[in-house]
Protein backbone atom coordinates (compact mmCIF):
# COMPACT_ATOMS: atom_id res chain seq x y z
CA UNK A 1 0.00 0.00 0.00
CA UNK A 2 1.04 3.60 -0.55
CA UNK A 3 0.45 5.54 2.66
CA UNK A 4 0.56 9.29 3.35
CA UNK A 5 1.70 10.19 6.87
CA UNK A 6 1.09 13.56 8.53
CA UNK A 7 3.64 13.82 11.36
CA UNK A 8 5.73 16.88 12.26
CA UNK A 9 8.15 15.12 14.63
CA UNK A 10 10.94 13.76 12.46
CA UNK A 11 11.96 10.87 14.72
CA UNK A 12 8.40 9.59 15.06
CA UNK A 13 7.85 9.90 11.32
CA UNK A 14 11.00 7.93 10.59
CA UNK A 15 10.03 5.22 13.06
CA UNK A 16 6.59 4.82 11.50
CA UNK A 17 8.07 4.77 8.01
CA UNK A 18 10.54 2.07 9.05
CA UNK A 19 7.77 -0.10 10.54
CA UNK A 20 5.60 0.21 7.45
CA UNK A 21 8.50 -0.33 5.06
CA UNK A 22 9.36 -3.61 6.82
CA UNK A 23 5.79 -4.77 6.12
CA UNK A 24 6.06 -3.95 2.42
CA UNK A 25 4.28 -0.59 2.44
CA UNK A 26 5.49 2.68 0.91
CA UNK A 27 5.07 5.61 3.30
CA UNK A 28 5.57 9.27 2.37
CA UNK A 29 5.82 11.59 5.38
CA UNK A 30 4.81 15.26 5.51
CA UNK A 31 5.47 17.68 8.42
CA UNK A 32 2.73 20.23 7.69
CA UNK A 33 -0.90 20.20 6.72
CA UNK A 34 -0.30 22.18 3.55
CA UNK A 35 2.45 19.86 2.27
CA UNK A 36 0.29 16.86 3.14
CA UNK A 37 -2.74 18.24 1.29
CA UNK A 38 -0.63 19.16 -1.72
CA UNK A 39 0.41 15.54 -2.01
CA UNK A 40 -2.80 13.73 -1.12
CA UNK A 41 -5.02 15.83 -3.39
CA UNK A 42 -2.73 15.46 -6.40
CA UNK A 43 -1.19 12.00 -6.05
CA UNK A 44 -2.60 8.54 -5.45
CA UNK A 45 -2.55 7.03 -1.96
CA UNK A 46 -4.30 4.01 -0.47
CA UNK A 47 -4.53 5.29 3.11
CA UNK A 48 -3.59 8.29 5.26
CA UNK A 49 -2.34 8.50 8.85
CA UNK A 50 -2.92 11.83 10.58
CA UNK A 51 -1.48 13.49 13.66
CA UNK A 52 -3.78 15.99 15.36
CA UNK A 53 -1.38 18.71 16.49
CA UNK A 54 0.80 20.03 13.67
CA UNK A 55 2.36 23.49 13.13
CA UNK A 56 0.13 25.09 10.52
CA UNK A 57 -3.32 23.55 11.03
CA UNK A 58 -5.07 20.80 12.94
CA UNK A 59 -5.31 17.22 11.72
CA UNK A 60 -9.09 17.63 11.86
CA UNK A 61 -8.90 20.55 9.43
CA UNK A 62 -6.67 18.49 7.13
CA UNK A 63 -9.11 15.58 7.18
CA UNK A 64 -12.09 17.82 6.50
CA UNK A 65 -10.22 19.38 3.57
CA UNK A 66 -9.45 15.96 2.11
CA UNK A 67 -13.05 14.79 2.50
CA UNK A 68 -14.34 17.98 0.83
CA UNK A 69 -11.97 17.92 -2.12
CA UNK A 70 -11.10 14.31 -2.86
CA UNK A 71 -13.69 12.50 -4.96
CA UNK A 72 -13.27 9.12 -3.31
CA UNK A 73 -13.20 8.03 0.36
CA UNK A 74 -9.49 7.68 1.15
CA UNK A 75 -9.24 5.63 4.37
CA UNK A 76 -7.95 7.66 7.34
CA UNK A 77 -6.41 6.72 10.70
CA UNK A 78 -5.70 9.27 13.42
CA UNK A 79 -2.48 8.60 15.34
CA UNK A 80 -2.21 11.17 18.13
CA UNK A 81 -1.54 11.77 21.81
CA UNK A 82 -5.04 13.16 22.23
CA UNK A 83 -7.07 10.24 23.56
CA UNK A 84 -10.12 11.70 25.29
CA UNK A 85 -13.53 10.40 24.30
CA UNK A 86 -14.46 13.87 23.02
CA UNK A 87 -11.43 13.95 20.70
CA UNK A 88 -12.08 10.45 19.38
CA UNK A 89 -15.72 11.23 18.64
CA UNK A 90 -14.78 14.50 16.95
CA UNK A 91 -12.26 12.77 14.69
CA UNK A 92 -14.68 10.00 13.74
CA UNK A 93 -17.41 12.54 13.05
CA UNK A 94 -15.00 14.42 10.78
CA UNK A 95 -14.52 11.31 8.66
CA UNK A 96 -11.75 9.27 10.32
CA UNK A 97 -12.08 5.49 9.99
CA UNK A 98 -9.95 4.59 13.01
CA UNK A 99 -8.19 6.22 15.95
CA UNK A 100 -4.97 5.14 17.70
CA UNK A 101 -3.45 6.83 20.75
CA UNK A 102 0.31 7.39 20.84
CA UNK A 103 2.62 5.73 21.44
CA UNK A 104 1.40 3.17 18.92
CA UNK A 105 2.69 -0.39 19.09
CA UNK A 106 4.10 -1.45 15.74
CA UNK A 107 2.10 -4.68 15.46
CA UNK A 108 -1.15 -2.93 16.38
CA UNK A 109 -0.59 -0.14 13.87
CA UNK A 110 0.06 -2.60 11.05
CA UNK A 111 -2.94 -4.72 12.06
CA UNK A 112 -5.22 -1.66 12.08
CA UNK A 113 -3.94 -0.62 8.64
CA UNK A 114 -4.52 -4.11 7.22
CA UNK A 115 -8.00 -4.32 8.74
CA UNK A 116 -8.97 -0.94 7.33
CA UNK A 117 -7.63 -1.92 3.92
CA UNK A 118 -9.83 -5.03 3.95
CA UNK A 119 -12.90 -3.03 4.94
CA UNK A 120 -12.21 -0.45 2.25
CA UNK A 121 -11.99 -3.07 -0.49
CA UNK A 122 -14.31 -5.97 0.47
CA UNK A 123 -14.24 -7.33 -3.10
CA UNK A 124 -10.62 -8.45 -2.83
CA UNK A 125 -11.41 -12.10 -2.10
CA UNK A 126 -14.38 -12.52 -4.44
CA UNK A 127 -14.02 -14.77 -7.47
CA UNK A 128 -16.55 -13.00 -9.69
CA UNK A 129 -16.96 -9.24 -9.67
CA UNK A 130 -19.77 -7.48 -11.55
CA UNK A 131 -19.51 -3.89 -12.74
CA UNK A 132 -22.57 -3.00 -14.79
CA UNK A 133 -22.44 -5.14 -17.97
CA UNK A 134 -18.87 -6.29 -17.17
CA UNK A 135 -18.24 -9.56 -15.32
CA UNK A 136 -14.70 -10.10 -14.07
CA UNK A 137 -13.59 -13.58 -13.01
CA UNK A 138 -10.49 -13.10 -10.87
CA UNK A 139 -9.63 -16.82 -10.72
CA UNK A 140 -9.97 -17.52 -14.43
CA UNK A 141 -8.58 -14.05 -15.22
CA UNK A 142 -11.30 -13.42 -17.76
CA UNK A 143 -13.76 -10.61 -18.48
CA UNK A 144 -17.15 -10.74 -20.17
CA UNK A 145 -19.15 -7.83 -21.58
CA UNK A 146 -22.88 -8.50 -21.85
CA UNK A 147 -22.07 -12.19 -21.48
CA UNK A 148 -19.55 -12.25 -24.30
CA UNK A 149 -15.87 -12.97 -23.49
CA UNK A 150 -13.34 -10.27 -24.29
CA UNK A 151 -9.92 -11.00 -25.74
CA UNK A 152 -7.38 -9.45 -23.40
CA UNK A 153 -3.71 -9.92 -22.61
CA UNK A 154 -2.63 -10.65 -19.03
CA UNK A 155 -1.57 -7.05 -18.60
CA UNK A 156 -4.88 -5.81 -20.01
CA UNK A 157 -6.68 -7.92 -17.41
CA UNK A 158 -4.52 -6.63 -14.54
CA UNK A 159 -5.04 -3.03 -15.63
CA UNK A 160 -8.80 -3.47 -16.09
CA UNK A 161 -9.24 -5.07 -12.67
CA UNK A 162 -7.24 -2.31 -11.01
CA UNK A 163 -9.33 0.34 -12.74
CA UNK A 164 -12.63 -1.23 -11.72
CA UNK A 165 -11.49 -1.70 -8.13
CA UNK A 166 -10.56 1.99 -7.97
CA UNK A 167 -13.55 3.58 -9.69
CA UNK A 168 -13.71 7.35 -9.26
CA UNK A 169 -10.14 7.54 -8.01
CA UNK A 170 -7.38 9.49 -9.71
CA UNK A 171 -4.65 7.01 -10.68
CA UNK A 172 -1.37 8.60 -11.65
CA UNK A 173 0.73 7.08 -14.40
CA UNK A 174 3.47 6.38 -11.87
CA UNK A 175 1.06 4.51 -9.62
CA UNK A 176 -0.26 2.42 -12.51
CA UNK A 177 3.27 1.53 -13.58
CA UNK A 178 4.10 0.48 -10.04
CA UNK A 179 0.90 -1.46 -9.26
CA UNK A 180 0.17 -3.06 -12.63
CA UNK A 181 3.59 -3.36 -14.25
CA UNK A 182 5.75 -3.53 -11.13
CA UNK A 183 8.05 -0.88 -12.60
CA UNK A 184 9.81 2.04 -10.98
CA UNK A 185 8.87 5.66 -11.56
CA UNK A 186 11.70 6.40 -13.97
CA UNK A 187 10.17 4.23 -16.71
CA UNK A 188 8.62 6.07 -19.68
CA UNK A 189 4.96 6.70 -18.80
CA UNK A 190 3.92 6.42 -22.46
CA UNK A 191 3.56 2.71 -21.65
CA UNK A 192 0.47 3.57 -19.62
CA UNK A 193 -0.96 5.92 -22.26
CA UNK A 194 -0.62 3.28 -24.98
CA UNK A 195 -2.37 0.62 -22.91
CA UNK A 196 -5.16 2.99 -21.87
CA UNK A 197 -5.89 3.92 -25.46
CA UNK A 198 -6.07 0.26 -26.45
CA UNK A 199 -8.13 -0.68 -23.40
CA UNK A 200 -10.81 1.88 -24.22
CA UNK A 201 -11.39 0.14 -27.54
CA UNK A 202 -11.12 -3.46 -26.34
CA UNK A 203 -13.44 -2.99 -23.37
CA UNK A 204 -15.95 -0.73 -25.08
CA UNK A 205 -15.66 1.86 -22.33
CA UNK A 206 -18.35 4.26 -23.51
CA UNK A 207 -21.65 5.69 -22.25
CA UNK A 208 -23.61 2.76 -23.70
CA UNK A 209 -21.71 0.39 -21.41
CA UNK A 210 -21.80 2.73 -18.43
CA UNK A 211 -18.11 3.59 -17.99
CA UNK A 212 -15.42 5.85 -19.35
CA UNK A 213 -11.72 6.36 -18.72
CA UNK A 214 -11.21 10.07 -18.21
CA UNK A 215 -7.77 11.54 -18.82
CA UNK A 216 -6.73 14.02 -16.12
CA UNK A 217 -4.30 16.42 -17.79
CA UNK A 218 -0.68 15.91 -16.69
CA UNK A 219 -1.79 13.71 -13.80
CA UNK A 220 -3.26 10.38 -14.87
CA UNK A 221 -6.57 8.62 -15.38
CA UNK A 222 -9.88 8.01 -13.64
CA UNK A 223 -12.48 5.34 -14.41
CA UNK A 224 -15.94 6.86 -14.06
CA UNK A 225 -19.34 5.21 -13.98
CA UNK A 226 -21.70 7.28 -16.15
CA UNK A 227 -25.10 7.36 -17.74
CA UNK A 228 -25.49 8.13 -21.47
CA UNK A 229 -27.00 11.53 -20.57
CA UNK A 230 -23.94 12.40 -18.45
CA UNK A 231 -21.59 12.68 -21.42
CA UNK A 232 -21.71 15.79 -23.57
CA UNK A 233 -20.30 15.90 -27.13
CA UNK A 234 -17.37 17.97 -25.84
CA UNK A 235 -16.52 15.41 -23.17
CA UNK A 236 -16.78 12.59 -25.66
CA UNK A 237 -14.29 14.26 -27.97
CA UNK A 238 -11.86 14.95 -25.14
CA UNK A 239 -11.85 11.38 -23.83
CA UNK A 240 -11.89 9.55 -27.14
CA UNK A 241 -8.10 9.72 -27.59
CA UNK A 242 -5.37 9.52 -24.99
Amino acid sequence: MRIALLEDELEQAQNIQAVLSERGHVCDSFPTGQSFLGAVLHRSYDLMILDWQIPDMTGIAVLENVRANLNWPLPAIFLTQRDSETDIVRALDAGADDYIAKPARAAELVARINALARRSNPETDKEVLVYGPFEVNTHQRSIELHGEPLTLTDKDFDLTLFLFQNQGRLLTREMLLERVWGLTRDINTRTVDTHMSRLRRRLGLNPENGFRIKTIYQRGYRLEAIKPSDETPTESAQTADA
